[in-house]
């Protein structure tokens, strides 16, 4: 088994939408523009491709953004810097192989030399013990509970401290900012580098 975890690439997105809206009442679904706003402006948005084929995708946004989710706002309003992560979806195909850990590892590795949080929401209506579980021995802590708009489900709001942002932002950020290697480059977001180009919006055929 063939596994890789890269940036999302714009011929991903109808795969990447298919899986997000069959996921189940645990991930809210996604339209078509909705998921253009992520591959434009997501800091993290990688996928996991095993053998060739789409096993799954995070999406995770830094502080700062004009992202509409009422979880991600309360922690604007609550924390000067975070990564937000926004979902995670892997295939049912795939499912425990340990995707899931693997992801986390890396959105970890992403945040923890730039922000000195990172942040999720888990579902309590309906709740799912074993996500609960998977964050508490991931070693996120609740930090407060809402729920989303009038009618929506109560949510779990999740932090971690990234204890090694310290020396990062000491050691590197305040003086000139990360090393110039690959394996700590944003993603190239359309929005900022090829804002000229005519936008495809997943499921969208073009002559």
């Amino acid at each position: 088994m063939a596994l890789a975890i890269r940036d999302v690439r714009e011929h991903d997105l109808d795969a990447v939408l298919a899986l997000n809206n069959a996921a189940g009442r645990s991930i809210l679904a996604l339209d078509a523009a909705q998921l253009r706003y992520f591959y434009e402006h997501a800091e993290y948005f990688r996928v996991a491709e095993i053998d060739g084929h789409l096993a799954g995708f995070l999406i995770a946004l830094r502080e700062g953004g004009d992202y509409a989710s009422p979880n991600y706002r309360w922690f604007a309003e609550h924390y000067p810097q975070f990564v937000y992560i926004d979902r995670i979806v892997i295939a049912n195909a795939y499912r425990r192989h340990g995707l899931g850990r693997i992801f986390y590892c890396d959105v970890h590795s992403y945040a923890e030399v730039r922000v000195p949080l990172l942040t999720c929401e888990v579902f309590l209506e309906p709740r799912d013990d074993v996500v609960v579980l998977f964050h508490g021995t991931y070693g996120f802590q609740e930090v407060g509970q809402q729920r989303m708009g009038e009618h929506g489900p109560q949510v779990s709001l999740l932090a971690r401290d990234l204890p090694s942002y310290a020396y990062v932002r000491d050691t590197w950020l305040e003086h000139g900012g990360l090393p110039d290697v690959p394996w700590l480059a944003e993603r190239e977001r359309p929005a900022l580098h090829d804002a000229t180009t005519p936008r495809r919006l997943a499921g969208e055929r073009r002559p």
